[in-house]
């Protein structure tokens, strides 16, 4: 065990975490010169078109090191907000996390945020500046700022380039020398915990797990502590670049192991694991549950899917653990889940993981956060979508959830920041230089405010020199309302909307405008309305397709067309009343991305 080192490495978006875990693979011939390619652990083709690690991907390394042999455990992390449990997952399972910044951008939001994860999990941060040999590096500007972040001497820092693989050796001498060796007693009754799971249509559920106490071996009786079921170790092993088989994995040690398991809810990443015949007392605490911080609902395009689709949904929930759903149904698109997302872009991902994985076409509607009603009773009603908002009459106070955000930047781009977030109904809290070059502003914003396109505005208001992080913190009173959509008096509910008062008619007008734009043409005229309660704030109208009756008409009377013309308005006023129109998809999506 003393040559097991378990290590992570944590850093902002695009500095270099996924480049890096492929030099140690390729220096340590952890990974064969005909497997290497860019991005070698990041095996989703979403991943790889994006050039975002949206997974943790666990491998074991073996390093002489000394005249000695030692065996570690990386894990490479995501570095998106919205990606930061399968963060603080990795953290759980390791001693030590390599903290790489970027020499180029220096220290960013997300930089700080990963920190405070690995600090709260008492491991060993070795700081790392990566991209050295690029142009615009800022070695001593970035070295000073680690220092005062950390809290750590100079010659702890260690330089590196993960694209040229300079440093390589050094970065693996301080994991072996500075990470502490994982603590743990072998001959203690087994006790494992579940970082992650994956669904393999032939062998049923794999589990990833990473040893604290015991060891397990082939053939095993072994129980999940949360529903307390028994199954056989069919499979042991430990994670290479694919699976290999072992006839038994140790304590420190991070292992697989395959019992045949097909149902999904078997299954809880953060559980424990144990064996039947000696079985430890005490769980181990993992992580705390997800919280998610945006809903909408995923509906299968035909109806008949939808069992299908809640199988897919519940595979993919093995594999990403954040990810929550319920039950829901719209009188517009039948039957659905309502699911949870930590954001737009974690949405994004798990609609097209759907298509592409498990081949299902789904409609996504308008994402919300959920919000807190007080009713005139008493009652306390979370509302997570807009069909569970009670009767305004009723209710007595809305809270919404907000957010306290963190923007590093650079000075010149404060006055561009300030006006984003004021406009989003942001309070400025606390502003300070990091050093002459990089300022950080803290606000605290409603979430509802930054979830459609806080974070692309940002970017372009600051010409990509920013980085922004959050987390929630509370509940307040707010003045929320529930705008609907109504096509020709027909309420569309899975267009209804939560929003502010004061943005409600900007937004509705908007809707409107887009929807005119997308919805086809028919014989009647449709008329698109927003409206809070009874009162309507924004109308456009479709004008009818007009067909020409009078056409075989060729002189005569004027009587004879007049005739023919009366005959059409009374179709078209029949046509109005029981027609029916139909919604694209787009028209879904088109609420995302009202402000292009």
């Amino acid at each position: 065990m003393k040559n097991i080192r378990n290590f992570c490495i944590i850093a902002h978006i695009d500095h270099g975490k996924s480049t890096l875990a492929d030099r140690l693979l390729e220096f340590t011939k952890t990974v064969s010169e005909r497997d290497m390619h860019a991005q070698v652990l990041d095996d989703m083709d979403l991943e790889r078109e994006k050039g975002i690690t949206i997974k943790s991907h666990a491998i074991q390394i073996d390093y002489p090191y000394n005249n000695e042999r030692y065996t570690l455990n990386l894990i490479d992390t995501p570095g998106h907000v919205d990606f930061s449990y399968e963060v603080s997952r990795a953290l759980a399972a390791c001693e030590g996390a390599l903290l790489l910044v970027d020499a180029t951008q220096g220290i960013q939001a997300q930089t700080i945020s990963n920190l405070y994860l690995a600090l709260e999990n008492d491991l060993e941060i070795i700081p790392v500046i990566n991209k050295i040999d690029m142009e615009g590096a800022m070695i001593p500007e970035v070295k000073d700022q680690i220092i005062e972040l950390i809290g750590c001497k100079d010659e702890d820092i260690l330089l590196a380039s993960g694209k040229s693989g300079i440093g390589i050796q050094e970065i693996l001498a301080a994991i072996v020398s500075r990470i502490p060796a994982p603590k743990g007693d072998p001959n203690a009754p087994l006790q494992a915990l579940i970082f992650d799971s994956v669904f393999n249509s032939f062998r049923g559920i794999i589990v990833y797990y990473r040893i604290f106490n015991g060891s397990i071996k082939k053939g095993d009786k072994v129980k999940f502590f949360s529903t307390e079921n028994e199954y056989e170790a069919d499979e042991v092993g430990i994670l290479k670049l694919g699976m290999s088989i072992r006839d038994s994995v140790q304590c420190g040690d991070v292992g697989y192991i395959i019992t045949g398991i097909k149902n999904a809810k078997e299954v809880k990443v953060g559980d424990t694991l144990t064996t039947v015949q000696n079985p430890t007392h005490e769980r181990i605490d993992g992580f705390e549950d997800v919280k998610p911080m945006v809903f909408a609902g995923i509906y299968p395009v035909n109806t008949d899917e939808f069992e299908e689709l809640r199988d897919c949904m519940e595979k993919l929930q093995l594999n990403d653990a954040s990810l929550t759903f319920e039950l829901e149904t719209s009188k517009a698109l039948g039957f659905g889940f309502r699911c949870g997302f930590l954001g737009l872009l974690h949405m994004e991902i798990i609609q097209e993981r759907l298509e592409r994985e498990y081949n299902q076409t789904v409609i996504t509607t308008v994402p919300n956060v959920s919000f807190i009603a007080y009713t005139t009773k008493g009652e306390i009603i979370q509302v997570n979508n807009p069909a569970e908002m009670p009767d305004p009459s009723r209710t007595e106070r809305i809270e919404e959830p907000f957010i306290k955000a963190q923007i590093i930047s650079k000075p010149e781009y404060i006055g561009n920041i300030m006006t984003l977030c004021m406009n989003k109904r942001g309070m400025l809290i606390h502003q300070s230089y990091l050093t002459t070059t990089r300022v950080e502003l803290q606000f605290e914003i409603p979430l509802t405010e930054i979830v459609f396109d806080f974070y692309d505005k940002l970017k372009s208001q600051t010409r990509g020199y920013a980085s922004f992080d959050y987390h929630r913190i509370d509940n307040r009173e707010s003045d929320i309302v529930k705008m609907d959509i109504l096509l020709n008096n027909e309420k569309v509910d899975a267009l209804s909307a939560l929003i502010h008062r004061g943005r409600a008619q900007e937004f509705g007008r908007k809707l409107c405008e887009k929807l005119k734009e997308l919805l086809p043409r028919q014989q009647f005229q449709i008329a698109i309305q927003a409206a809070i309660g009874a009162k309507v704030i924004a109308r456009e109208n479709i004008s009818a397709m007009r067909k020409d009756v009078t056409a075989k008409c060729y002189g005569g009377d004027i009587s004879r067309k007049r005739k023919l013309l009366e005959k059409q308005k009374e179709g078209k006023k029949r046509m109005r009343q029981i027609g029916n129109v139909e919604i694209p998809q787009e028209a879904f999506l088109a609420v995302l991305k009202l402000d292009e």
